[in-house]
């Protein structure tokens, strides 16, 4: 059986301690270690069928690079190499770090931004989000009222991250699975 990859973008680091997380909750029966997109390469992406993919928000809801801030490249650096690349079979399940109330008018925003690239491939993605328990004014991470993805604010609701990341994989693992063992 094929295991699920975790590839995150990061800057401060806080993504990848997320990503580390999430491997640690699967289990390396289930998934390979996470893998920072900057060190990665599209070959190594394209060798999964079933995918959990992170990001930081940036800017005004930008994909993180080095365009606009981050100190090393990121997804904005990345993205392109996805140019004319079908991600039909794949399953996605996205996640995003957010600040809802320093950034209460743009809560997560760079999450629509990786959910539209890989949704732009046909892949298959799953895993959308409540967005009860959070304030904030917009999020462009929003479609049908759910987030695009699992969003996680570590400043200032840190404690209910664990939770959090449970019952969100609780929800995308049984859709995972089948992915991973038609790829077996």
């Amino acid at each position: 059986m094929s295991k699920i990859g975790i590839f995150f973008g990061t800057d401060t680091g806080s993504t990848r301690l997320v990503a580390k997380k999430i491997f640690s909750l699967l289990g390396e029966e289930l998934a390979d270690k996470p893998k920072n997109i900057n060190r990665t390469s599209l070959a190594e992406l394209l060798q999964y069928d079933a995918l959990i993919l992170g990001t930081p928000s940036y800017g005004v809801g930008d994909l993180p690079g080095l365009a606009v801030g981050c100190q090393e490249s990121n997804w904005q650096e990345f993205v392109p190499h996805l140019d004319g690349v079908d991600l039909a079979g794949k399953r996605i399940a996205l996640f995003g770090l957010g600040n809802q109330e320093r950034y209460a008018s743009r809560f997560a925003s760079s999450l629509i931004q990786l959910y539209r690239v890989f949704d732009g491939c046909d892949a298959d993605i799953i895993g959308p989000w409540s967005t009860e328990g959070y304030q904030f004014e917009h999020s462009d991470a929003i479609i049908d009222n759910q987030f695009v993805g699992l969003v996680l604010d570590q400043r200032t609701q840190p404690y209910l991250t664990e939770d959090r990341l449970k019952a969100w994989l609780a929800q995308i693992t049984p859709e995972l699975l089948p992915v991973l063992s038609k790829a077996a």
